[in-house]
């Protein structure tokens, strides 16, 4: 695909004046006031700090905040990086794309951080959220000086989270992308990156722009991308990411659809990469590892036992669609249990999400109500492992998440052959 020019005149006229930058700080946002000036002076410091002889640029792509968001980004004060100020409303028709690449969603918004790090040769580009509180002047080095002095293209953010926290990427998309790509990133969803200009300018490239990843699907998708394209990855050590947590038993239903649905597009669109790889590989970590503390996650079990055992009882008709007899028997079999004795085993767990790739693959049924009905089985492995980890370190639930991923990476021949027949 061709690439096209997205920008605004006004903003074309700033890049005109730029000329060229070696660093491009991207921050998206949408009605992040109470945060946002925060991030932009940590980045900002950053920058001064670390990079004082580069060029460096501060981009806000703004999805049409209706609080204070703009304002604050226009008021706070920054020394030697220069700000450029994006702002374009959640409908089609907008000041800076043009209505056909109009989509609101992050992935809308990363793109016009694309366009403007490729129009201005940008060496090094990083993207940060802005609703962090956690951000500190040294993100910045981590997530650039591995582009910048060690020739990746894409670093990749590894965090220290509560064991509760971040269910999803635990069970299924950290285990799946392993398993599938052979490469061991451990947060392919952070949500802070850091990539090349080579690599911003390839993801351009890329007819994606009108589909779900310009919504929802951003962060899985660049990280795919960067690994299943062959380009240099890597992590790097961020500490903790302290944001709005939220207990994993509430209605997580609409993250499951939009997440699943962007790593099962990607399976099928990688399938030729994946074929042939066996195990994983580690992939290197840059920076000083060290303890933090962090926010609790409450957790209400009964309620997550309670959702699965309702998800058996009435959805056991569309799962028999496309699920083996012995892989639905003995998930109606969980049912049985409670509390201490509910257990979700790994490999049946791992087998029941790989069975929902292929089915998705086949078209067994409509693709978003097939990962909707995934809801209530996802819930009930989650509550078996906050039942099987509520006395663990951090350290055990590392080693637990660890052996379900050798569990993905060794039924990855039942994946297979699930997929070809």
């Amino acid at each position: 695909m061709a690439k096209e020019n997205i920008l605004h005149s006004e903003v074309l006229k700033q890049i005109e004046k730029i000329k060229e930058t070696d660093i491009l700080i991207g921050i998206p946002s949408y009605n992040n006031a109470r945060t946002i000036g925060h991030v932009i002076r940590a980045v900002n410091a950053g920058l001064v700090k670390y990079f004082p002889d580069r060029r460096s640029l501060i981009v806000n792509s703004d999805g049409g905040s209706k609080d204070e968001t703009t304002a604050i980004v226009h008021h706070t004060e920054i020394e030697d990086p220069r700000l450029i100020m994006l702002s374009h409303t959640p409908h089609p028709i907008h000041k800076i794309v043009t209505p056909y690449h109009g989509l609101p969603g992050k992935g809308s918004a990363f793109r016009t951080i694309f366009q403007i790090a490729d129009n201005l040769n940008a060496k090094a580009c990083a993207v940060v959220d802005s609703d962090l509180r956690s951000i500190t002047p040294e993100w910045i080095e981590l997530l650039l000086k591995p582009i910048l002095l060690e020739n990746f293209d894409y670093v990749a953010p590894f965090y220290l989270r509560h064991k509760y926290d971040g269910t999803i990427t635990n069970s299924i998309i950290y285990p799946l992308t392993r398993g599938l790509y052979g490469k061991r990133i451990r947060q392919p969803i952070g949500g802070d990156f850091g990539f090349s200009g080579k690599l911003a300018s390839h993801y351009l490239t890329k007819d994606v722009w009108g589909t779900d990843v310009a919504r929802y699907g951003i962060d899985i998708w660049m990280t795919t991308t960067a690994i299943a394209e062959g380009y240099k990855v890597c992590q790097s050590f961020l500490g903790a990411k302290i944001h709005d947590a939220k207990d994993p038993g509430s209605d997580l239903s609409a993250m499951l659809n939009q997440v699943l649905g962007a790593v099962f597009n990607l399976a099928e669109t990688y399938q030729h990469v994946w074929f042939s790889i066996r195990g994983s590989e580690p992939t290197p970590i840059f920076g000083f590892r060290f303890e933090v503390g962090l926010e609790p996650v409450n957790v209400n079990l009964d309620r997550m036992i309670n959702a699965y055992k309702q998800g058996i009882a009435d959805l056991g008709s569309v799962w028999k669609r496309f699920l083996p007899p012995d892989i639905l028997e003995s998930l109606k079999k969980l049912a049985d249990g409670n509390g201490a004795n509910f257990c979700f085993p790994d490999a049946l767990w791992a087998k029941t999400v790989f069975e929902f790739v292929v089915a998705h693959y086949k078209n067994k049924m409509d693709r978003g109500h097939l990962i909707k009905s995934m809801t209530p089985l996802y819930l009930g492995r989650t509550a078996s492992f906050v039942i099987e980890t509520s006395n663990s370190t951090a350290a055990d639930v590392e080693n637990k998440i660890e052996l379900l991923c050798l569990e993905y990476e060794n039924l990855k021949p039942y994946l297979l052959d699930r997929w070809r027949n």
